[in-house]
């Protein structure tokens, strides 16, 4: 029941029902697509139950980070409320046309990167799944020599593998099944179109032109596989295009028999004969690049190669860049068999771990607690390869520390690539990922263990580079630590020692909306204040708001109900969940108490 309460808060704030296209999810979000960003209140969005993030970087897509495991509940419920998964192709063109004409940014590399992550998002779990029977199979056959001979082991073996395959082998078919989810086109048609690129019958078809290398097939214009994904991608755009071109002229009584077999056959044609040798040599320009960076002879490429790519990532994650490298990925595991650039990728993660706990080592001596219980119940998740609670929980909003992961990281990054270890998916990554880190020449065990000893590296370096970096004095700005005499108790007693003092108060002159109590002398002002925004305290507001408190020498503690929250930590204020017609009770301490508490009546009647 609560997990259904918290997904009808978020619809309703998305524009309810009648607004919401598509619903599907990740590994920790939700990824909504509506049909009017006019509908949507993203402000009472942010700060909703069970949200930790929203993001909101292409018109009428939205990406609410919930937490693992979540997602896909959250998406099981919306599913039981008549959301759909997939866009319906009489609605698609108008979705895709309205976002165009919407968009807020026009960034056109970015929305392209965009389009192949959603393409590719919902075959996450496939991935993972069958790159861990893949790694276990590699495990097998590295422990059981004489496998031939050990028919129980052979038969696990087997079975694994055949999974595996099951996913490799036709990962074509798959992306051409989600491209034209994506596009428009209809799914089986682009299921079809990419399964085609796999057949055998490519091959005939190059000999008989001529475009075929019997000697050496691998270095032939045309193959089976050719241009792989990327090619693939082209096509299914392509016969969208087509598709509807077509639809629009056929008639009504025909359109079922001979529109899908028209676009098959005005599609494959350009299809076999331009697109797979053009994106073939895209795809061998792609992994000879990074056969050059990632396993390059040289050590001083491999370090400064896997430095950069872990200590780069998550910035790129910040900026929605990254959804392109999936597809480089996939070029990589068609190609070559394995994955070269994701295991220093996967450092990323291990530096947020890293740099949390250093925080946290910090915040723990400044008594605050509320920040020491985020960091508690977001590391085990950083550790599992989770990595969201922690950047947008911890190290993002305090901004230096998201750095400092970022190049602890690096060294991870630097190490993982220096021994060459290779996974045979992408997706796993934290101590689950060690199951996938299987590939590579270098062996499946030694692969393993430089992976894990990566980690550590980039556990200990993100922790030591920021307890470097980051003093207490920038914890307690950033976070509004709240110092020992003032957070003596834990649980509801939070803030009490504050709260008493505004009671003390009371017994003097009546606290009223807006009205300013001197207890001690000029040291202490409170007074209460009524929102009267919509919307409540959000992030706009709350970032003015500490940003007019660090101007005077004070400290400002806010209280909605039970909930205390520190004046100069926008985190706190936006957790306080104060919405409109909710009183707050205000103390200011310290020398410039009056000033400031004339200052923040002002700016509270002015904006919230």
């Amino acid at each position: 029941m609560r997990e259904n309460a918290i997904v009808e808060s978020i619809i309703n704030q998305l524009g309810g029902k009648q607004n919401i296209v598509t619903v599907t999810n990740c590994m920790t979000r939700l990824r909504i697509t509506v049909k009017s960003e006019d509908s949507v209140n993203e402000k009472m969005l942010q700060t909703a139950e069970g949200v930790i993030a929203v993001l909101h970087d292409r018109a009428c897509a939205y990406e609410i980070v919930v937490g693992p495991g979540k997602s896909r509940k959250y998406a099981d419920v919306c599913r039981e409320m008549g959301l759909s998964h997939q866009v319906p192709e009489a609605d698609n063109w108008k979705v895709n046309k309205e976002a165009v004409r919407n968009a807020r940014e026009k960034n056109k590399l970015r929305d392209g990167l965009k389009v192949i992550g959603d393409i590719f998002v919902p075959m996450i779990p496939g991935i993972i799944a069958t790159g861990l029977c893949a790694g276990i199979a590699s495990l097998v056959m590295q422990f059981v020599p004489d496998l031939a001979n050990r028919p129980v082991w052979n038969g696990i073996h087997t079975f694994l593998s055949m999974i595996h395959q099951a996913f490799t082998v036709y990962i074509t078919a798959w992306a051409g099944y989600r491209a034209a989810e994506c596009f428009g086109a209809t799914p089986i048609l682009g299921g079809i179109l990419g399964m085609t690129t796999s057949m055998e019958g490519i091959n005939t078809l190059a000999e008989i032109c001529g475009l075929y290398n019997v000697d050496t097939p691998l270095r032939s214009i045309l193959r089976t596989g050719r241009g792989g994904v990327l090619a693939v991608i082209c096509g299914v755009l392509f016969m969208s295009v087509v598709e509807k071109r077509i639809r629009k002229w056929m008639p009504q009584s025909l359109d079922i028999i001979l529109t899908p077999l028209l676009t098959l056959i005005v599609c494959l044609i350009p299809h076999i004969f331009m697109a797979m040798p053009l994106f073939g040599y895209v795809s061998d320009g792609i992994v000879w690049i990074f056969n050059r960076a990632c396993m390059s002879g040289s050590v001083a490429v491999r370090l400064i190669t896997g430095f950069c790519a872990a200590t780069l990532f998550l910035p790129l994650v910040a900026a929605g860049m990254h959804h392109g490298l999936v597809a480089l990925y996939t070029v990589q595991l068609q190609e070559l068999g394995f994955v070269t650039l994701y295991p220093a990728l996967a450092m990323a993660g291990a530096g947020q771990v890293g740099a949390a706990i250093a925080i946290y080592i910090v915040a723990k001596k400044l008594k605050h607690k509320q920040m020491c219980n985020i960091i508690r119940s977001a590391v085990p998740a950083g550790l599992l390869g989770v990595g969201e609670p922690l950047i947008y929980g911890v190290t993002l909003p305090m901004g230096l520390p998201f750095l400092t992961a970022g190049l602890g990281a690096g060294f991870g990054g630097a190490f993982v690539m220096l021994f060459q270890v290779a996974s045979t998916t992408w997706g796993p990554s934290g101590l689950v990922g060690v199951f996938v880190m299987t590939a590579g020449p270098i062996g499946v065990v030694q692969s393993m263990i430089s992976y894990l000893a990566g980690l550590v590296i980039s556990y200990v370096m993100a922790f030591i580079i920021t307890g470097l970096v980051i003093k207490e004095s920038d914890v307690a700005s950033a976070l509004g630590g709240i110092p020992a005499e003032a957070d003596t108790s834990a649980g509801e007693d939070n803030g009490a020692a504050t709260m008493a003092a505004v009671a003390v108060a009371a017994t003097h002159k009546r606290v009223s909306h807006g009205e300013a109590i001197v207890i001690g002398g000029t040291e202490s002002v409170s007074f209460r204040h009524v929102i009267a925004d919509p919307v409540g305290i959000h992030a706009r507001p709350a970032g003015e708001l500490v940003k007019l408190i660090s101007q005077f020498d004070c400290k400002v503690t806010v209280k909605n109900g039970e909930k205390t929250a520190s004046g100069k930590s926008v985190v706190e204020l936006m957790m306080l969940g104060a919405e409109k017609d909710s009183h707050l009770d205000i103390l200011v301490e310290g020398k410039d108490a009056e000033r400031a508490a004339d200052a923040l009546q002002t700016f509270l009647k002015k904006s919230l």
